[in-house]
């Protein structure tokens, strides 16, 4: 097949999205299948060599109209080319196939304002997004992009529902593939080095007990109430967190003074190679506000970490809490999320959550969602082709 990718930056080593575009175009390619990847900027050394790209050039707008900018360049150099099926990640209506992998913005932005805990907070907060220009040419394009006859990608159950919530979609253009990774990624013969090498670093002593806390947005991903609830720890307990993600702690450092936990959070930054993380810790806590189908949970679990998240998690769905570890109801629920911070500092349990995560893993691997997305593509083209 001859396949036209579009998303406007592919840079994987930011991970997500981003990562997800190079793996499937490098599978693809390894088929023999012809991929073209339409975008403003990527990582080239990142990317299969048999990858063609195109240069996508955007006018200068305003931040809020950039989306749509991209979106009309991206029809525009498609119109001209003759690819059997064209996919976007994001916001580019009018293409074969929508596989939107940060779920539909109206949910982002509902479960965005969840991170306010009083109930005054939320309503203010959603009476002022209706003055932010980005918030209302956004949701416009997100409503715009999904009334074209596409067929449209779910990565997890949670997201189908919210199509079907927020814009009633009819399920015949629907289809759920549930987001997958490269096990091969996460060699467990390499965990001893980097767990020595990565705790001496990080200040983490042999006997701690380290809980890994990996995101860019702190406040979508429930970093605040995690520390609220890491306070209700005994002060006597081994644990230890380990913040990575976004360089932008100083808010959350504060906090973590403020709650005399400071000594007890390691706040690391941005981690190139996440298996240094991943190796260093004992377990995985993500106690996000919504997350359509978190790549790190997933990461995780191949990992063999135990895993604390939430419901509003798509990755959620391929847990068997208590099994694999904990889904809470509401991160704002801090004594449900130290009680499974709890649970989770006994060497027992670790190990039989452990092990239990290893085999969720392996259940499902990136070459079965890779089959699934083929036929994805498959069903576009004759879609296209009849019409």
């Amino acid at each position: 097949m001859n396949l036209a990718f579009c998303h406007e930056s592919v840079l994987p080593s930011r991970g997500g999205c981003e990562t997800y575009i190079a793996d499937l175009a490098r599978r693809l390619t390894a088929d023999g299948h012809d991929v073209h990847l339409y975008a403003r900027r990527w990582d080239e050394s990142a990317l299969p060599a048999a990858l063609t790209l195109h240069r996508i050039r955007v006018p200068r707008v305003p931040r809020f109209l950039r989306p749509w900018a991209f979106a009309a360049a991206c029809r525009r150099a498609l119109a001209s080319a003759n690819h059997h099926v064209t996919v976007g990640f994001d916001k580019i209506p009018g293409l074969d196939v929508l596989y939107p992998q940060g779920g539909l913005y109206a949910a982002t932005v509902a479960h965005n304002l969840l991170k306010y805990r009083r109930p005054l907070m939320r309503r203010l907060a959603g009476w002022l997004r209706w003055i932010d220009p980005s918030y209302c040419s956004y949701l416009a394009l997100d409503r715009y992009q999904y009334r074209q006859p596409s067929l449209i990608v779910a990565i997890s159950e949670m997201v189908r529902r919210h199509f079907e919530e927020y814009y009633h979609l009819d399920s015949a253009n629907l289809r759920m593939v549930r987001i997958a990774i490269s096990l091969d990624r996460f060699d467990e013969r390499d965990r001893p080095r980097r767990r020595l090498e990565w705790r001496q670093q990080w200040g983490l002593a042999p006997e701690h007990t380290v809980a890994l806390f990996a995101g860019m947005n702190y406040r979508l991903k429930g970093l605040e109430p995690l520390l609220r609830a890491v306070a209700l720890l005994p002060a006597e307990s081994p644990f230890r967190l380990l913040v990575a993600g976004s360089p932008d702690t100083a808010a959350f450092e504060r906090l973590a003074r403020r709650l005399n936990i400071a000594e007890r959070v390691r706040f690391i930054g941005y981690c190139p190679d996440m298996r240094n993380g991943y190796f260093a810790a004992d377990f995985f806590v993500h106690p996000t506000f919504y997350d359509p189908c978190s790549l790190v949970v997933l990461e995780a679990l191949a990992c063999g970490l135990p895993v604390i998240t939430t419901r509003y998690n798509g990755a959620a769905e391929v847990m068997h809490p208590p099994r694999e570890g904990f889904v809470i109801d509401d991160p704002h629920n801090l004594e449900q999320l130290a009680g499974a911070l709890k649970q989770l500092l006994d060497p027992a349990r670790r190990a039989a959550c452990a092990q239990a995560a290893r085999r969720t893993a392996a259940q499902w691997t990136f070459e079965h969602h890779y089959r699934q997305m083929l036929a994805v593509f498959a069903e576009a083209a004759a879609r296209k082709h009849a019409a």
